[in-house]
């Protein structure tokens, strides 16, 4: 079974993190059959944490999980943090493949996204 969990950095803001959760459902709507399972997990200030999201999936059956950082840059969370957390699960659970997929800044339809936004207003 296949999931995804995002990966947000966590606000003290609740309406903040509420925003990654109604994305997170979001996308759980638009995965099809491509994923069985989406969630979402902070680095920080909120929960639940990239381990304990992580745990989550393999308790409900996840055998293989993607990781998206919901990420603009390539800034320490992304390269540093994030790759740590999700060490920590993969040491607990060899058997299950946790793979990080590209943070959001560099996807290259973000460009095409950023002059919608842009003449939206």
């Amino acid at each position: 079974m296949k999931s995804l969990l995002v990966v947000a950095h966590g606000s003290r803001r609740a309406a903040s993190n509420d925003e990654i959760r109604t994305l997170t459902r979001n996308l759980a709507a638009r995965a099809g059959d491509d994923y069985v399972r989406v969630e979402c997990a902070f680095l920080e200030l909120a929960e639940p944490s990239i381990p304990d999201g992580l745990r989550e999936a393999i308790a409900a059956g996840a055998t293989e999980i993607v990781v998206l950082p919901y990420f603009l840059s390539a800034g320490r969370h992304v390269v540093t943090d994030i790759p740590e957390e999700v060490e920590k699960v993969r040491a607990e659970s060899p058997d299950i493949s946790i793979t990080i997929a590209p943070y959001l800044g560099a996807a290259p339809a973000l460009g095409d996204v950023l002059l919608d936004q842009a003449q939206a207003s």
